[in-house]
């Protein structure tokens, strides 16, 4: 039976470079999408198809013999079960985060990279683990709230832009950012972290050795407890999600979405400030994989040291941009972030032990 992959981005294209690849018998013809809009015409060398043209050159037993796999992010998946029911097409089937994320787990241990936590074994010691959680009041309500972890922490992210309190923890508390959280989004949080949790520098206390992290209200790295486990007695650095593949690489990815004059500020501000990570840049807007939405855990100087790196780069670009990022509220930084992560984590992948786990969509 033929399964057509409904999306035609990052979400996507993993899924079917991965199905490709563990699958190769599966015949894949088309992704569809509702309207072309910007989606290319062709993705991973198969057509990218309007979910109305295909319905108008098959029959009802075609339609019938057809699987649709739903791979897109998970709030929009009921709108295309309605229009896919529309167009006759009853065999669908939603791909959610866990799938995809296991999808990409047996991926990347078939391919030798990316490699996922779960592949480490069972230790037997705890680590100390803390999560903060950025939460804005821009934030829509969950359609089924999810307990947190008790290492999960919400942390209140543009506090200084709204008056009304909607978490214990807010980024305007101690050194921070939080007025800048229109351009900088989660990373305000992630500030907060770093200026108030882990800057002291020392063995006293024996917590360089604890683990700290930056979650979304809707996007969170998930653990089971054997993965807690894992962390300290495999001498896990750093934890991120499964990167997103774009095609044909992260730099045309970006170009969507950031202006040439604040591209240009970035890599003026890198030249300036990090002229090694300038120079190895182009290797990695080259490749395709992008660690998306800001999300991390790593040991408590693992993440000072990405931190200590990142917002002096930022702060540059803030000063380089026109119009500057004081005169604007519109998540570039928060998008530079993105690749600023992922360049940052490739280059030192020889030097630190990365590892990877899903990072849940709560909807």
């Amino acid at each position: 039976m033929q399964l057509a992959i409904f999306g035609a981005q990052g979400y996507a294209l993993g899924a079917y470079e991965a199905l490709k690849s563990l699958y190769p018998r599966r015949v894949i013809p088309c992704f569809l999408v509702s309207a072309m809009g910007n989606n290319a015409p062709v993705l991973g060398s198969i057509p990218v198809r309007e979910v109305a043209s295909v319905s108008a050159d098959m029959t009802a037993d075609e339609k019938r013999n057809i699987q649709v796999l739903i791979a897109t992010p998970e709030n929009v998946q009921p709108e295309i079960e309605e229009v896919l029911e529309n167009y006759g097409f009853r065999n669908h089937r939603r791909l959610n985060s866990e799938r995809w994320s296991e999808l990409m787990k047996m991926f990347h241990i078939k391919l030798n990279r990316f490699l996922p936590l779960t592949a480490l074994p069972v230790g037997y010691n705890k680590p100390f683990v803390r999560i903060y959680m950025a939460k804005s009041h821009k934030d829509r309500p969950l359609v089924q709230p999810a307990g947190l972890p008790d290492y999960v922490f919400p942390l209140q992210v543009g506090a200084s832009n709204y008056d009304l309190k909607i978490a214990d923890l807010l980024d305007n508390k101690g050194e921070n950012i939080s007025s800048k959280n229109g351009n900088y989004s989660e990373l305000t949080g992630l500030y907060w972290i770093w200026k108030n949790k882990l800057c002291f520098v020392g063995s006293e206390n024996g917590d360089e050795g604890h683990y700290y992290g930056l979650a979304q209200y809707r996007r969170m790295l998930v653990f089971s407890d054997d993965d807690l486990l894992r962390l300290p007695d495999n001498d896990v650095d750093v934890v991120l999600p499964y990167p997103m593949p774009y095609e044909p690489n992260i730099h045309a990815h970006h170009e969507r979405y950031l202006k040439d004059v604040d591209w240009n500020a970035l890599l003026t501000a890198l030249k300036e400030l990090q002229p090694e990570y300038a120079e190895y840049f182009p290797h990695v807007l080259e490749q395709q994989y992008l660690y998306n939405y800001n999300v991390i855990l790593a040991k408590k100087p693992v993440l000072r040291e990405y931190c200590e790196w990142l917002f002096p780069i930022l702060e540059r670009t803030e000063e380089l941009s026109d119009p500057k990022g004081s005169e604007r509220s519109d998540r570039y930084i928060g998008y530079m972030g993105e690749t600023l992560e992922t360049l940052y984590f490739i280059k030192n992948a020889d030097r630190l032990n990365v590892v990877h786990t899903e990072c849940k969509l709560y909807v």
